[in-house]
Protein backbone atom coordinates (compact mmCIF):
# COMPACT_ATOMS: atom_id res chain seq x y z
CA UNK A 1 0.00 0.00 0.00
CA UNK A 2 1.64 3.41 -1.30
CA UNK A 3 2.14 5.94 1.26
CA UNK A 4 -1.26 8.17 -0.11
CA UNK A 5 -3.13 5.46 0.05
CA UNK A 6 -2.40 4.68 3.73
CA UNK A 7 -3.08 8.18 4.86
CA UNK A 8 -6.40 8.21 3.11
CA UNK A 9 -7.69 4.43 4.67
CA UNK A 10 -6.18 5.74 7.86
CA UNK A 11 -7.74 8.95 7.62
CA UNK A 12 -11.07 11.10 7.59
CA UNK A 13 -13.58 12.26 5.23
CA UNK A 14 -11.04 13.65 2.52
CA UNK A 15 -11.57 16.50 0.62
CA UNK A 16 -10.15 16.16 -2.89
CA UNK A 17 -8.23 19.35 -3.70
CA UNK A 18 -8.59 20.95 -7.07
CA UNK A 19 -7.17 18.45 -8.91
CA UNK A 20 -8.74 15.81 -7.45
CA UNK A 21 -5.93 14.39 -5.93
CA UNK A 22 -2.51 12.51 -7.66
CA UNK A 23 -3.14 9.25 -9.53
CA UNK A 24 -1.76 6.20 -7.16
CA UNK A 25 0.05 3.72 -9.06
CA UNK A 26 -2.15 0.91 -9.86
CA UNK A 27 1.13 -2.39 -9.64
CA UNK A 28 0.34 -2.03 -5.55
CA UNK A 29 1.19 -5.44 -3.89
CA UNK A 30 -0.87 -8.71 -4.20
CA UNK A 31 -2.18 -9.47 -0.61
CA UNK A 32 -0.89 -12.87 0.25
CA UNK A 33 -3.49 -14.98 1.97
CA UNK A 34 -3.06 -18.21 4.39
CA UNK A 35 -4.56 -21.06 2.63
CA UNK A 36 -7.14 -22.77 5.00
CA UNK A 37 -5.75 -26.69 5.29
CA UNK A 38 -7.56 -29.90 5.76
CA UNK A 39 -7.76 -29.51 9.18
CA UNK A 40 -9.91 -26.73 9.27
CA UNK A 41 -12.33 -28.33 7.26
CA UNK A 42 -12.00 -31.78 9.53
CA UNK A 43 -12.92 -29.53 12.50
CA UNK A 44 -15.71 -27.48 10.89
CA UNK A 45 -17.35 -31.19 9.97
CA UNK A 46 -16.83 -32.66 13.44
CA UNK A 47 -18.37 -29.21 14.69
CA UNK A 48 -21.19 -29.84 12.25
CA UNK A 49 -21.50 -33.41 13.32
CA UNK A 50 -21.86 -32.25 17.33
CA UNK A 51 -24.64 -29.58 16.58
CA UNK A 52 -26.66 -32.13 14.53
CA UNK A 53 -26.48 -34.65 17.47
CA UNK A 54 -27.33 -31.77 19.88
CA UNK A 55 -30.14 -30.57 17.49
CA UNK A 56 -31.37 -33.66 16.93
CA UNK A 57 -31.02 -33.96 13.33
CA UNK A 58 -29.61 -36.80 11.70
CA UNK A 59 -28.56 -35.57 8.26
CA UNK A 60 -27.66 -32.36 6.95
CA UNK A 61 -28.11 -31.62 2.59
CA UNK A 62 -26.36 -28.47 1.38
CA UNK A 63 -26.46 -27.50 -2.56
CA UNK A 64 -23.35 -25.43 -3.56
CA UNK A 65 -22.82 -22.12 -1.70
CA UNK A 66 -20.95 -20.58 0.99
CA UNK A 67 -21.72 -23.38 3.67
CA UNK A 68 -20.91 -25.90 0.62
CA UNK A 69 -17.66 -24.05 0.45
CA UNK A 70 -17.60 -23.72 4.02
CA UNK A 71 -17.80 -27.38 5.03
CA UNK A 72 -16.22 -28.54 1.91
CA UNK A 73 -13.74 -25.98 1.27
CA UNK A 74 -14.84 -25.11 -2.28
CA UNK A 75 -17.72 -23.89 -4.07
CA UNK A 76 -18.32 -25.60 -7.15
CA UNK A 77 -21.22 -23.19 -8.49
CA UNK A 78 -24.83 -24.20 -9.22
CA UNK A 79 -26.26 -25.37 -12.74
CA UNK A 80 -28.93 -27.34 -14.41
CA UNK A 81 -26.86 -30.00 -12.89
CA UNK A 82 -27.33 -31.83 -9.47
CA UNK A 83 -24.43 -31.25 -6.65
CA UNK A 84 -25.32 -31.75 -3.32
CA UNK A 85 -23.10 -32.40 -0.20
CA UNK A 86 -24.88 -34.74 2.83
CA UNK A 87 -23.48 -34.33 6.15
CA UNK A 88 -24.36 -37.13 8.44
CA UNK A 89 -24.25 -36.69 11.86
CA UNK A 90 -22.25 -40.14 12.17
CA UNK A 91 -20.07 -40.73 9.39
CA UNK A 92 -18.22 -39.69 6.69
CA UNK A 93 -19.93 -36.87 4.48
CA UNK A 94 -20.36 -37.48 0.63
CA UNK A 95 -20.40 -35.65 -2.27
CA UNK A 96 -22.74 -36.18 -5.43
CA UNK A 97 -21.76 -34.03 -8.61
CA UNK A 98 -21.97 -35.13 -12.44
CA UNK A 99 -19.53 -38.09 -13.13
CA UNK A 100 -17.36 -35.74 -14.76
CA UNK A 101 -17.22 -33.58 -11.83
CA UNK A 102 -15.68 -35.80 -9.89
CA UNK A 103 -11.80 -35.17 -10.47
CA UNK A 104 -12.65 -31.41 -10.08
CA UNK A 105 -14.46 -32.03 -6.85
CA UNK A 106 -11.66 -34.32 -5.04
CA UNK A 107 -8.89 -32.26 -6.35
CA UNK A 108 -10.39 -28.87 -4.62
CA UNK A 109 -12.75 -29.78 -2.28
CA UNK A 110 -12.19 -31.32 1.48
CA UNK A 111 -14.57 -34.44 1.05
CA UNK A 112 -13.01 -37.62 0.08
CA UNK A 113 -16.33 -39.62 -0.92
CA UNK A 114 -16.96 -37.94 -4.00
CA UNK A 115 -20.02 -39.79 -6.54
CA UNK A 116 -20.71 -39.18 -9.52
CA UNK A 117 -23.41 -39.26 -11.91
CA UNK A 118 -24.23 -40.29 -15.84
CA UNK A 119 -25.23 -37.73 -17.99
CA UNK A 120 -28.13 -40.21 -19.37
CA UNK A 121 -28.93 -40.96 -15.54
CA UNK A 122 -31.01 -39.64 -12.87
CA UNK A 123 -29.05 -38.06 -10.28
CA UNK A 124 -31.38 -38.36 -8.09
CA UNK A 125 -30.92 -42.02 -7.56
CA UNK A 126 -27.86 -41.60 -6.04
CA UNK A 127 -29.30 -39.19 -3.46
CA UNK A 128 -31.82 -41.94 -2.31
CA UNK A 129 -29.17 -44.28 -1.94
CA UNK A 130 -27.13 -41.77 -0.10
CA UNK A 131 -30.60 -41.37 2.14
CA UNK A 132 -30.90 -44.94 2.65
CA UNK A 133 -27.16 -45.91 3.79
CA UNK A 134 -27.11 -42.71 6.01
CA UNK A 135 -30.64 -43.28 7.60
CA UNK A 136 -30.74 -44.49 11.04
CA UNK A 137 -31.23 -47.93 11.95
CA UNK A 138 -34.88 -48.63 12.95
CA UNK A 139 -36.10 -45.19 12.76
CA UNK A 140 -36.96 -42.35 10.66
CA UNK A 141 -34.33 -39.78 10.36
CA UNK A 142 -34.61 -35.83 10.27
CA UNK A 143 -32.63 -34.12 7.62
CA UNK A 144 -31.77 -30.12 7.46
CA UNK A 145 -31.69 -28.64 4.49
CA UNK A 146 -29.66 -25.77 3.79
CA UNK A 147 -31.99 -22.48 3.76
CA UNK A 148 -30.77 -21.67 0.36
CA UNK A 149 -31.85 -24.83 -1.10
CA UNK A 150 -33.88 -24.23 -4.61
CA UNK A 151 -37.54 -25.26 -4.37
CA UNK A 152 -36.89 -27.53 -7.38
CA UNK A 153 -34.26 -29.35 -5.32
CA UNK A 154 -36.55 -29.29 -2.26
CA UNK A 155 -39.28 -30.70 -4.24
CA UNK A 156 -36.84 -33.98 -5.30
CA UNK A 157 -35.32 -34.25 -1.66
CA UNK A 158 -39.02 -34.81 -0.25
CA UNK A 159 -39.74 -37.13 -2.84
CA UNK A 160 -36.62 -39.20 -2.92
CA UNK A 161 -35.89 -39.17 1.14
CA UNK A 162 -37.87 -42.06 1.53
CA UNK A 163 -37.48 -42.42 5.65
CA UNK A 164 -36.74 -38.84 6.24
CA UNK A 165 -38.39 -35.90 7.44
CA UNK A 166 -37.06 -32.79 6.18
CA UNK A 167 -36.53 -29.44 8.23
CA UNK A 168 -35.12 -26.00 8.22
CA UNK A 169 -30.98 -26.24 8.40
CA UNK A 170 -30.84 -22.45 9.15
CA UNK A 171 -30.41 -23.16 13.25
CA UNK A 172 -27.88 -25.35 12.06
CA UNK A 173 -26.00 -23.19 9.75
CA UNK A 174 -26.22 -20.04 11.69
CA UNK A 175 -25.10 -21.21 14.78
CA UNK A 176 -21.73 -22.60 13.04
CA UNK A 177 -20.91 -19.81 11.27
CA UNK A 178 -21.89 -16.79 13.60
CA UNK A 179 -18.83 -16.61 15.36
CA UNK A 180 -15.98 -16.58 13.82
CA UNK A 181 -12.24 -18.60 13.97
CA UNK A 182 -9.19 -16.99 14.21
CA UNK A 183 -8.21 -17.80 10.26
CA UNK A 184 -11.91 -16.40 9.21
CA UNK A 185 -10.66 -13.46 11.09
CA UNK A 186 -7.41 -13.13 9.28
CA UNK A 187 -8.77 -13.38 5.69
CA UNK A 188 -11.56 -10.65 6.76
CA UNK A 189 -8.77 -8.50 7.86
CA UNK A 190 -7.03 -9.48 4.37
CA UNK A 191 -10.28 -8.35 2.66
CA UNK A 192 -10.91 -4.56 4.59
CA UNK A 193 -6.79 -3.73 4.19
CA UNK A 194 -7.36 -4.09 -0.08
CA UNK A 195 -10.40 -2.24 0.47
CA UNK A 196 -9.69 0.10 1.92
CA UNK A 197 -6.59 0.46 -0.45
CA UNK A 198 -8.65 0.44 -3.48
CA UNK A 199 -11.05 2.84 -2.19
CA UNK A 200 -8.39 5.57 -1.21
CA UNK A 201 -6.48 5.16 -4.94
CA UNK A 202 -9.95 5.60 -6.00
CA UNK A 203 -10.62 8.94 -4.61
CA UNK A 204 -7.33 9.75 -5.52
CA UNK A 205 -8.23 9.61 -9.34
CA UNK A 206 -11.53 11.58 -8.80
CA UNK A 207 -11.36 14.18 -11.97
CA UNK A 208 -14.47 16.46 -12.64
CA UNK A 209 -16.66 15.02 -15.23
CA UNK A 210 -16.38 11.18 -14.53
CA UNK A 211 -19.53 9.47 -14.54
CA UNK A 212 -20.51 7.40 -11.44
CA UNK A 213 -19.94 3.91 -13.44
CA UNK A 214 -16.53 5.34 -14.43
CA UNK A 215 -15.12 5.08 -10.97
CA UNK A 216 -16.94 1.94 -10.23
CA UNK A 217 -15.08 0.52 -13.26
CA UNK A 218 -11.74 2.07 -11.81
CA UNK A 219 -12.72 0.81 -8.37
CA UNK A 220 -13.08 -3.07 -9.33
CA UNK A 221 -9.84 -2.76 -10.76
CA UNK A 222 -7.96 -1.04 -8.12
CA UNK A 223 -9.58 -4.13 -6.06
CA UNK A 224 -8.38 -7.00 -8.62
CA UNK A 225 -4.90 -5.56 -8.79
CA UNK A 226 -4.79 -6.27 -5.21
CA UNK A 227 -6.09 -9.92 -5.55
CA UNK A 228 -8.85 -9.42 -3.87
CA UNK A 229 -11.58 -8.97 -6.56
CA UNK A 230 -14.70 -6.87 -5.65
CA UNK A 231 -17.36 -3.73 -6.55
CA UNK A 232 -19.00 -1.37 -5.11
CA UNK A 233 -21.82 1.51 -5.16
CA UNK A 234 -20.71 4.98 -6.56
CA UNK A 235 -22.85 7.92 -6.10
CA UNK A 236 -22.82 11.48 -6.35
CA UNK A 237 -23.94 14.52 -5.11
CA UNK A 238 -28.24 13.85 -4.33
CA UNK A 239 -27.80 10.14 -5.97
CA UNK A 240 -25.96 9.88 -2.43
CA UNK A 241 -28.91 9.83 -0.25
CA UNK A 242 -30.06 6.81 -2.00
CA UNK A 243 -28.89 4.43 0.56
CA UNK A 244 -28.51 1.97 -2.35
CA UNK A 245 -28.72 4.32 -5.07
CA UNK A 246 -27.47 2.35 -9.21
CA UNK A 247 -25.66 4.32 -11.48
CA UNK A 248 -27.19 7.54 -12.53
CA UNK A 249 -26.67 9.58 -15.56
CA UNK A 250 -24.80 12.48 -14.46
CA UNK A 251 -21.39 12.97 -14.19
CA UNK A 252 -18.63 14.38 -11.16
CA UNK A 253 -18.61 18.07 -10.45
CA UNK A 254 -17.17 19.77 -7.86
CA UNK A 255 -17.89 20.83 -4.00
CA UNK A 256 -20.14 17.94 -3.75
CA UNK A 257 -20.04 14.35 -2.11
CA UNK A 258 -18.66 11.36 -3.36
CA UNK A 259 -20.28 8.77 -1.22
CA UNK A 260 -18.41 5.01 -1.99
CA UNK A 261 -19.40 1.46 -0.52
CA UNK A 262 -17.27 -1.55 -1.79
CA UNK A 263 -16.82 -4.96 -0.37
CA UNK A 264 -13.65 -7.05 -1.87
CA UNK A 265 -13.10 -11.15 -1.53
CA UNK A 266 -9.97 -12.77 -0.03
CA UNK A 267 -10.34 -16.81 0.17
CA UNK A 268 -14.00 -16.35 0.08
CA UNK A 269 -14.01 -13.91 3.04
CA UNK A 270 -15.23 -10.32 2.34
CA UNK A 271 -15.17 -7.03 3.41
CA UNK A 272 -17.63 -4.04 3.60
CA UNK A 273 -16.84 -0.47 3.67
CA UNK A 274 -18.63 3.00 2.94
CA UNK A 275 -16.52 6.47 2.71
CA UNK A 276 -18.72 9.13 2.18
CA UNK A 277 -15.81 12.34 0.84
CA UNK A 278 -16.45 16.36 -0.33
CA UNK A 279 -14.99 16.46 -4.04
CA UNK A 280 -14.16 20.43 -4.09
CA UNK A 281 -11.86 22.77 -1.90
CA UNK A 282 -13.74 22.75 1.12
CA UNK A 283 -16.89 20.67 2.43
CA UNK A 284 -20.38 22.86 3.22
CA UNK A 285 -21.20 23.55 6.88
CA UNK A 286 -23.97 21.18 6.74
CA UNK A 287 -22.22 18.59 5.09
CA UNK A 288 -19.54 18.51 8.22
CA UNK A 289 -22.44 18.67 10.45
CA UNK A 290 -24.22 15.75 8.99
CA UNK A 291 -20.71 14.22 8.62
CA UNK A 292 -19.88 14.58 12.22
CA UNK A 293 -23.22 13.55 13.65
CA UNK A 294 -22.92 10.26 11.55
CA UNK A 295 -19.82 9.30 12.98
CA UNK A 296 -20.38 10.50 16.79
CA UNK A 297 -23.62 7.72 16.14
CA UNK A 298 -21.00 5.47 15.20
CA UNK A 299 -18.87 5.86 18.24
CA UNK A 300 -21.66 5.48 20.87
CA UNK A 301 -22.47 1.78 19.28
CA UNK A 302 -18.50 1.41 19.11
CA UNK A 303 -18.19 2.43 22.74
CA UNK A 304 -21.14 0.68 23.97
CA UNK A 305 -20.51 -3.32 22.76
CA UNK A 306 -20.08 -5.43 25.43
CA UNK A 307 -19.82 -9.46 24.93
CA UNK A 308 -22.19 -11.52 26.02
CA UNK A 309 -24.20 -8.88 27.55
CA UNK A 310 -25.04 -6.28 24.27
CA UNK A 311 -28.28 -7.00 22.41
CA UNK A 312 -27.92 -6.06 18.60
CA UNK A 313 -31.01 -3.94 19.09
CA UNK A 314 -29.49 -1.95 21.71
CA UNK A 315 -26.41 -0.68 19.27
CA UNK A 316 -29.06 0.02 16.85
CA UNK A 317 -31.12 2.01 19.36
CA UNK A 318 -27.92 3.83 20.95
CA UNK A 319 -26.97 4.93 17.22
CA UNK A 320 -30.62 5.59 16.14
CA UNK A 321 -30.48 7.92 19.36
CA UNK A 322 -27.40 10.05 18.74
CA UNK A 323 -28.43 10.93 15.19
CA UNK A 324 -32.58 11.67 16.70
CA UNK A 325 -30.93 14.11 18.89
CA UNK A 326 -29.07 15.71 16.70
CA UNK A 327 -32.33 16.77 14.07
CA UNK A 328 -31.97 13.91 11.61
CA UNK A 329 -33.73 10.90 12.91
CA UNK A 330 -36.34 10.81 10.25
CA UNK A 331 -33.27 10.52 7.67
CA UNK A 332 -31.83 7.52 9.53
CA UNK A 333 -33.59 5.13 6.91
CA UNK A 334 -31.99 1.70 7.74
CA UNK A 335 -30.57 -1.25 10.41
CA UNK A 336 -27.30 0.10 11.72
CA UNK A 337 -25.34 -3.19 10.68
CA UNK A 338 -25.53 -6.83 10.17
CA UNK A 339 -23.21 -9.55 10.39
CA UNK A 340 -20.18 -10.18 7.57
CA UNK A 341 -18.23 -13.38 6.49
CA UNK A 342 -18.28 -15.32 3.43
CA UNK A 343 -21.32 -13.78 2.87
CA UNK A 344 -21.67 -10.11 2.81
CA UNK A 345 -24.81 -9.73 4.82
CA UNK A 346 -25.43 -12.42 7.06
CA UNK A 347 -26.04 -12.75 10.92
CA UNK A 348 -26.15 -11.29 13.55
CA UNK A 349 -28.26 -8.16 12.15
CA UNK A 350 -27.90 -4.74 14.33
CA UNK A 351 -31.80 -4.16 14.53
CA UNK A 352 -34.31 -3.34 16.34
CA UNK A 353 -36.29 -6.41 17.61
CA UNK A 354 -33.08 -8.76 17.32
CA UNK A 355 -31.60 -9.71 20.96
CA UNK A 356 -29.37 -11.89 20.30
CA UNK A 357 -26.06 -11.06 22.32
CA UNK A 358 -23.33 -10.35 20.70
CA UNK A 359 -20.32 -12.92 21.66
CA UNK A 360 -16.48 -12.65 20.96
CA UNK A 361 -15.91 -13.82 17.54
CA UNK A 362 -19.32 -12.19 16.17
CA UNK A 363 -18.45 -9.89 12.91
CA UNK A 364 -20.54 -7.07 11.83
CA UNK A 365 -20.61 -3.75 10.16
CA UNK A 366 -21.68 -0.64 11.92
CA UNK A 367 -22.86 1.73 9.24
CA UNK A 368 -25.29 5.05 10.42
CA UNK A 369 -26.14 6.85 7.84
CA UNK A 370 -28.39 10.18 6.94
CA UNK A 371 -29.88 10.30 3.98
CA UNK A 372 -31.69 13.58 2.68
CA UNK A 373 -33.76 13.07 -0.82
CA UNK A 374 -32.23 15.67 -3.26
CA UNK A 375 -29.54 16.74 -1.16
CA UNK A 376 -26.83 14.26 -0.37
CA UNK A 377 -26.52 11.32 1.84
CA UNK A 378 -23.87 10.17 4.18
CA UNK A 379 -23.15 6.81 5.47
CA UNK A 380 -19.93 6.00 7.66
CA UNK A 381 -19.22 1.86 7.56
CA UNK A 382 -16.92 -0.19 9.40
CA UNK A 383 -16.35 -3.39 9.88
CA UNK A 384 -15.75 -4.61 13.21
CA UNK A 385 -15.45 -8.06 15.45
CA UNK A 386 -16.17 -8.78 19.15
CA UNK A 387 -13.66 -9.52 21.36
CA UNK A 388 -13.55 -10.49 24.55
CA UNK A 389 -13.36 -6.53 26.03
CA UNK A 390 -15.36 -5.28 23.68
CA UNK A 391 -15.64 -4.04 20.28
CA UNK A 392 -12.59 -4.11 17.85
CA UNK A 393 -12.84 -2.32 14.79
CA UNK A 394 -11.07 -3.93 12.11
CA UNK A 395 -10.82 -1.34 9.28
CA UNK A 396 -9.72 2.07 9.79
CA UNK A 397 -11.96 4.87 10.73
CA UNK A 398 -11.84 8.09 9.10
CA UNK A 399 -11.85 11.17 11.61
CA UNK A 400 -14.39 13.77 12.40
CA UNK A 401 -14.14 16.73 10.36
Amino acid sequence: MERREFVAAMGGAMVLGRSGGRAVGRTAARLQAPTLGPEVFARRINRLQQELKTQKVDLLVVEPSTNFQYFAGYNPGRSERLILLMVPAVGAPVVICPAFEVERLKRNSAVADVRGWEEQADPWRLVRQGGSELKPPRRNGVAAVEPSTSYESYLHLEDQLGGWKLVNGASVTQRLRIVKAPEEVALIRLAIAATEAAIAATFAQLAAGMSERDVAQLLSREMANRGSPGSGLVQFGPSSALPHGGPSAGKLARETVVLIDAGSRIEGYTSDITRTIWFGDAPSDEFKKVFNLVHDAQTAAIQAGRPLMTQCQEMDRLARKVISDGGYGQYFLHRLGHGMGMDGHEPPYLVEGNETRLEPGMVFTIEPGIYQLNKFGVRIEDDCVMGENGVEVLSHRPAKL
